[in-house]
């Protein structure tokens, strides 16, 4: 049974890393097409559930029900559920590439709910082949992926505990399928200038907002680690001390990051991810000039429950 804070390391799972981002970008890519927008595009959004990455409930492009999309990381598949009861999947094997993959979900989709077309263009990635092109990702190692979202599912536990108890507008767990990372967003309410006009700046960064998230690694940041950032940050964000004493900023990021492996090795991993969730918020939001009800109430006061 794998560990449930197991040893993630990049360079170990790098290619069956690449090749599962390739995947939720194809569920991300529908619920695009499909989904109603919403606000700093959360309708966009995945999320990580049980079995893996999933869309939520998206319309049914003949008008008959709902669908949900996902990538089943316990059985190794692409699948498609229909709200009558109907499905299809596609294995995710160990040499099977995502052009293919994705001609046969779309293939699936289409016969369960009607044809969806998408974008296949991939997005904030290094590759530009189109998903259902893309002959070159096709490394999948079942065991990695299996330490992988055991360890999404517990900082996905974390986050959630963190975001509980705040009172402000904030998003759930979301799983981002452009920088495959999972995040929470919390805001304060006022509105804020967006750090580029390109259509995901201008309009996923239009509000004041301090993320906390975390993320298995990528070329930039070789290792798992939880990340915080605010948006727009002040001068005074990047000197603050953040908790746990292992938690540092990282200038080239522009975020406070705290290794996974710090994480790990602690007496209480949650409390620890939670204690740098809570921590980084906070000093965003004093530097930024938040409202203190707000940082107070993600600290539990008032409780949410009385």
């Amino acid at each position: 049974m794998t560990s449930p804070w197991p040893a993630v390391n990049y360079d170990e799972w790098a290619a069956t890393c690449d090749t599962l981002h390739a995947h939720t970008q194809v569920l991300g890519k529908l619920a695009v097409a499909l989904a109603p927008q919403e606000p700093q595009l959360q309708h966009a959004a995945l999320r990580l559930t049980a079995r893996g990455w999933e869309t939520l409930p998206l319309p049914a492009p003949d008008g008959s029900g709902a669908f949900v999309a996902a990538l089943d990381l316990r059985r190794h598949e692409a699948l498609v559920e229909h709200t009558d009861g109907r499905s299809g999947s596609v294995a995710l094997t160990a040499d099977r590439p995502v052009g293919e993959v994705t001609r046969d979900l779309l293939a699936t989709i289409g016969g369960l709910v009607g044809e969806a077309t998408i974008d296949p263009t991939p997005q904030e990635v290094p590759w530009t082949v189109p998903l259902d092109e893309d002959d070159e990702h096709r490394t999948y190692d079942a065991e990695a992926v299996e330490r992988y979202f055991a360890a999404a599912t517990q900082a996905a536990l974390a986050l959630a505990a963190f975001r509980a108890p705040y009172r402000g507008r904030s998003t759930p767990v979301n799983a981002w399928w452009g920088s495959f990372d999972l995040a929470v967003n919390l805001f304060s309410g006022a509105e804020a200038r967006p750090p580029a006009d390109d259509f995901i700046m201008r309009n996923a960064m239009d509000v004041e907002e301090v993320a906390v998230g975390w993320w298995p690694g990528d070329p930039r940041y070789p290792r798992a680690a939880f990340y915080a950032y605010a948006h727009p940050a002040t001068d005074a964000f990047p000197s603050g001390v953040v908790a746990p004493e292992a938690a540092r900023w990282d200038a080239e990021l522009g975020e406070f990051v705290l290794d996974w492996d710090d994480v790990r090795a602690s007496g209480d991993p949650h409390a620890t991810a939670v204690e740098f969730a809570r921590s980084a918020f906070a000093h965003g939001c004093d530097v930024c000039g938040w409202e203190p009800a707000l940082p107070a109430s993600a600290q539990g006061t008032p409780p949410p429950v009385r």
